[in-house]
Parts: C-alpha cells; sequence; structure tokens
C-alpha cells in the first residue's frame, strides 16, 4: 500500500483523463490521495473529486503561498469559512514561497502564522509549503509555544536543514520526484534520514520522477519515487510502503 500525501488531482492538467489516472494509480496500490487546496479558485474541483472517490481523495484547506497577493484577507476569510464548516484532511498547502516573486512576503508571513494558528485552534495537521524561504519559515516555526503536527512539502533542502525540521517535534518530510534526478542532492540527504521521517508525495502534475521527468506527474509514479528510497536505503520497496504509510497516517490522523 502506497500513500500520495501531495497531489493536485484536480488541477486542469488532468482535465482529459481525470478519473482513469485516478483509477490507474490505485491499480498501483495508492491507496489514498492527500489534496491540498490552493485557493479559493481550486476549492470546488477538489471537494468534486472526494465526492467520486471519498475513500481516496482526501481535501485539505488553506491558501497557498503563490496566492497570497493584495486581496490575501479575503483568500483567508474563505480558508476560514470552510474550516467552520467541515472537517478536513489537514490544513495546507501554506507556508512561504519567496522563489518567483518578494513583492508579499510580509503577507506570506501573516497568512503563514495564521493558518498555524488554525491548525492548533482546530487541531490539524499544516502541509508546509517551503521554496527559497527556508530560514524565514523556520524562524516562524520557532516563534510558536507549540506547534501543530506537520510535512514539509517537496523537501529539498540539505541534512542540516532536514535535522532542523525534525527537532521541532513531530514532523515529516514529504520526498517525491526530485530524490530521482541525477544532480538534486536529495539522494545524500534521503541516505542518511530514517524511513520513519519521510512520506511519499508526487506533487503532481509537477516533478515527475525519472523516467518521466519533464513530463505531468501522476500519482501512478508513487512506486518509482519508493524504488528509489529503497535503493538508497537498501531496503525492499514493500518496508518503504508499510514504514511511510504508516507515518502518513499517523501524522494526518487528528
Amino acid at each position: 500500500m502506497f500513500i500520495d500525501t501531495h497531489t493536485h488531482l484536480y488541477s486542469e492538467e488532468f482535465n482529459e483523463d481525470r478519473f482513469d489516472k485516478i483509477k490507474e494509480a490505485i491499480s498501483k496500490s495508492v491507496t489514498k490521495f492527500y489534496m491540498p487546496n490552493v485557493d479559493s479558485t481550486t476549492i470546488d474541483g477538489m471537494l468534486a473529486l472526494e465526492v467520486h472517490f471519498p475513500e481516496q481523495c482526501l481535501p485539505m484547506m488553506g491558501l497557498h503561498p503563490c496566492s497570497v497577493k493584495e486581496n490575501y484577507r479575503d483568500e483567508l476569510e474563505v480558508v476560514k469559512k470552510w474550516l467552520d464548516l467541515r472537517r478536513f484532511a489537514a490544513i495546507g498547502e501554506i507556508g512561504m514561497d519567496l522563489y518567483w516573486d518578494k513583492t508579499f512576503i510580509k503577507e506570506q508571513e501573516l497568512a503563514f502564522k495564521e493558518q498555524i494558528f488554525w491548525a492548533l485552534e482546530y487541531n490539524y495537521t499544516v502541509v508546509i509549503h517551503c521554496r527559497n524561504a527556508f530560514d524565514e519559515i523556520f524562524a516562524i516555526l520557532q516563534s510558536f509555544e507549540k506547534l501543530p503536527k506537520g510535512v514539509f512539502h517537496c523537501f529539498s533542502g540539505d541534512y542540516i536543514q532536514a535535522q532542523k525540521i525534525l527537532s521541532l517535534g513531530n514532523f515529516k518530510l514529504g520526498i517525491g520526484g526530485v530524490v530521482t534526478f541525477k544532480n538534486s542532492g536529495l539522494d545524500k540527504v534521503v541516505e542518511q534520514l530514517h524511513l520513519r521521517d519521510i512520506v511519499l508525495e508526487t506533487d503532481a502534475p509537477y516533478l515527475a520522477p525519472v523516467p518521466h521527468r519533464g513530463k505531468r506527474n501522476e500519482s501512478a509514479y508513487i512506486p518509482l519515487i519508493a524504488e528509489k528510497i529503497a535503493q538508497l536505503k537498501q531496503v525492499s520497496v514493500e518496508e518503504v510502503a508499510e514504514i511511510t504509510s504508516q507515518n502518513a497516517l499517523e501524522i494526518f490522523e487528528n
């Protein structure tokens, strides 16, 4: 059994074959798909998938840092409304992204903090997006006396950063297709990590693993990521599947 802890199955890249690709992933023993929200425009499509696959497609609620603009307060109000209406699998994806644009860095910080407070208030795991913002995110997390459980989605940092995250307590590192990239360096980090610190993810439709690099990523590729990790850790794919799936279930239990 595999679990994809981060996949955007509702995105337009899957408009032509969404259901087929979900069924294909299920046929390859990927049994759960945790779907992070982006902003108010992605909620309907995400929740529609939950209706069709209620046991497999598990929606989160949150505001992605790349969607934090001038109207971020309005977007946060939408998130809060949904959190008051029903339960979700987690709050995510939230965090900071300083790769594309630093215009709204202060707003990103405020939105990130507010959603962490909501995770504590509503007893939710957080799924954190961190791109070119490790120091900023880590400083914010350290400023909290108490933290929710969390996943550092698409972790691509070094071993020292990995240890800093794990030192926070109940956090896991989301490992995806980047671990299969020849010169990413993530393979060297994963070699030093314990399997109990890892969950698997695709971030589909982005960051497809080798041999599909550069093409659309799919949740059916989770076994390819597991195979690479098994090779690095010199264990069986079955062991990787079992431990990472148990990790995922534990981290997302509320």
